[in-house]
């Protein structure tokens, strides 16, 4: 209410026509109420991300309410609203493009290649998820090769139809059962009587994995997540008023990361310990231990509930990340995606790709989804830095973006230096050379600056 005020100020939305008014094509430019577009949005960045993320992120500690909270509020509802809003002035163009734009050409070729890696990553982790739990709830017939080949297919038809044939109809239904699933669960907590930790800053990983940088990068979606950057531009060809973007990007942004808090505090609760809700995360697997919060919590309803959410909400992340890759694709190939023709030649490969991706270990995908997720949001946040000092007047706005981008950039330099996917480095290592990043981007910021106040 009052921090996405002052970032709606800093964009300064106006009345021109928005790209689902001039550029409407009845496929992915497709005008849409304020309401079904938020719905849209959230289920788009949403899906099971706030859950997964932060049930694993919990494993922390409640040290993970800290960094949900400020984390969305001065990061991933700025990253998402500003992605959002530039695509919209933009035709709605993908991030990739507007980082060619806003930072060269040889940004937009790596995060072209980037973004449809990280989204082909996204929709293969959202496949398997939920296809695991059917299995688990299916007679044994119905194995989990099945549920992937069936959700597969499915993939096909919601990346190939007009967005508001599948998407702008289902999605707004969806939404609601993810609202309903959290509140459902922030009752059972009061009405249980559970305990959850009061909030302070030790580290109470198990496994002894350190806060800084591992807990922000297992979060993710709720607190900021690169992702939503491949799906704001969706939604931006979407909406009919620039005026409602704040309502429509950062809320949703925000809406997620209360849905992460609820569920963060439903892991620690219901488990009691970081140890107990860990070890029932790597034995049961994160499907099935939202499955056992909620019927533990709400009985025969919670579990109604946490099937449809966990099956049907990963389902609606992949579709739109098979999509947005599309979409990506097509601005490369420059083929015109009224053509039917054309979808097909952009998404029969795709698929086939997430199809053998899924053959990989949920765990090991995730990491590496994590971790992409995080330096496409740093990536994005730097472009939206770019667009303020070559558009406003006030240059100074631009810290407003500049800030969480340094610090983004200190998170995933660090991360994957230290990690196993990554290189390994000490910790004494890793942290300085972590921070000499982050300080070398923000030093160029800071000459950028000087040259566009001067200029």
């Amino acid at each position: 209410m009052v921090y996405g005020r002052i970032i709606e100020r800093v964009f300064d939305p106006d009345d021109r026509k928005t790209p689902a008014i001039e550029l409407e094509d009845g496929v992915d430019y497709v005008p849409m109420k304020p309401w079904k577009a938020f719905l849209v949005q959230l289920l788009n960045i949403a899906g099971t991300g706030p859950i997964f993320g932060a049930l694993m992120g919990a494993c922390f500690g409640p040290v993970v309410f800290l960094w949900i909270i400020f984390g969305a509020i001065l990061g991933g509802g700025v990253h998402d609203f500003m992605v959002g809003m530039i695509s919209e002035r933009h035709a709605g163009q993908s991030i990739a493009e507007l980082s060619g734009k806003y930072l060269g050409k040889q940004a937009k070729w790596i995060m072209r290649i980037f973004s449809i890696v990280l989204l082909i990553l996204c929709g293969t982790v959202f496949v398997t998820s939920p296809a695991a739990l059917l299995a688990a709830l299916t007679p044994n017939g119905l194995s989990q090769s099945f549920w992937i080949v069936v959700i597969l297919i499915y993939y096909v038809l919601a990346t190939l139809l007009p967005i508001d044939k599948i998407i702008g109809r289902f999605y707004p239904i969806f939404g609601a059962v993810l609202i309903i699933m959290a509140v459902g669960i922030m009752y059972g907590i009061i009405s249980g009587g559970y305990s959850i930790p009061e909030i302070n800053f030790t580290d109470m990983h198990p496994t002894h994995l350190p806060v800084w940088p591992y807990m922000f990068i297992t979060v993710a979606c709720g607190a900021i997540s690169g992702f939503h950057a491949t799906q704001s531009p969706m939604v931006a060809k979407c909406i009919t008023s620039e005026r409602q973007g704040r309502t429509i990007f950062y809320g949703a942004m925000l809406t997620e990361s209360v849905i992460a808090l609820i569920w963060a505090a439903g892991g620690l609760a219901f488990y009691k310990n970081t140890p107990a809700l860990f070890n029932a995360l790597n034995n049961l697997g994160q499907s099935s231990v939202v499955h056992q919060i909620s019927t533990g919590m709400l009985g025969g309803v919670g579990g109604i509930l946490a099937i449809i959410g966990v099956v049907a909400c990963p389902i609606t992340s992949g579709d739109t990340a098979f999509r947005s890759a599309r979409l990506i694709l097509s601005e490369i190939t420059h083929l015109n995606q009224k053509s039917m023709k054309n979808r097909l030649v952009i998404t029969i490969p795709l698929l086939a790709i997430g199809a053998l991706l899924t053959q990989l270990n949920f765990d090991v995908l995730w990491r590496y989804f994590s971790w992409s997720n995080q330096t496409l949001a740093m990536i994005s946040l730097w472009v939206s830095t770019a667009y303020l000092l070559k558009k406003k007047d006030n240059k100074f706005l631009s810290l407003f973006t500049a800030l969480p981008a340094t610090f983004m950039s200190a998170v995933s330099s660090t991360y994957i230096l230290m990690a196993k996917e990554g290189f390994q480095v000490a910790q004494s290592i890793a942290y300085p050379i972590g921070v000499c990043f982050a300080a070398c981007c923000f030093v160029f910021y800071l000459i950028q600056l000087k040259h566009s106040r001067e200029n």
